[in-house]
């Protein structure tokens, strides 16, 4: 496993709960650090293969365009995104940081820093897998099992299942 980081990625934002914030905009920071196997994309140099820092970029720059109330729902955005377009990140971790936030005195920062692990073992096999546990994760596009199929697996196994596990599954 690996880390892929993009540090101190620099954006002018209107966040906040005054109205000033949202008028005048802020400077802000943003750190992205995704743990992630880059073997296949090493071995067979194939950007294919591994989570693209263009993208991680990318998300993060339409994310903070996005006016909100609290960096916090920017930051769930961001990893919420980057999930949507990357099915190979075993974990992540996230840092917004507002710059001089206007709190009446000389503040350098204020931030918000979140982690997510996103390994677990396959319900039926025990084998490690990622899974998001929601609707990024790649299992909901496996179309190759009967949706009633795929829920009679979760009632036995109580979690996601690996492909090799949905396959079987599937015939």
């Amino acid at each position: 496993m690996s880390v892929i980081a993009l540090e101190g990625m620099r954006f002018f934002a209107h966040h906040g709960v005054y109205d000033e914030e949202r008028i005048l905009g802020g400077e802000y920071l943003v750190d992205v650090l995704i743990e992630a196997d880059i073997d296949g994309a090493a071995e067979e140099d194939d950007i294919n293969q591994t989570v693209n820092y263009e993208m991680v970029y990318t998300v993060c720059e339409i994310e903070m365009s996005k006016p909100s109330d609290l960096i916090e729902t920017v930051l769930q955005r961001i990893v919420w995104r980057i999930k949507e377009n990357s099915r190979m990140i075993q974990e992540i971790t996230i840092k917004v940081t507002k710059l001089e936030p206007p709190l009446g005195g000389r503040v350098k920062s204020a931030s918000i820093e979140s982690s997510f692990d996103f390994t677990t073992q396959c319900g039926r096999c025990g084998r490690g897998m990622v899974c998001y546990g929601d609707v990024t994760c790649w299992c909901t596009e496996a179309k190759t099992v009967h949706p009633r199929t795929a829920e009679l697996v979760q009632q036995e196994h109580g979690s996601c299942v690996c492909a090799n596990c949905l396959n079987y599954y599937a015939g």
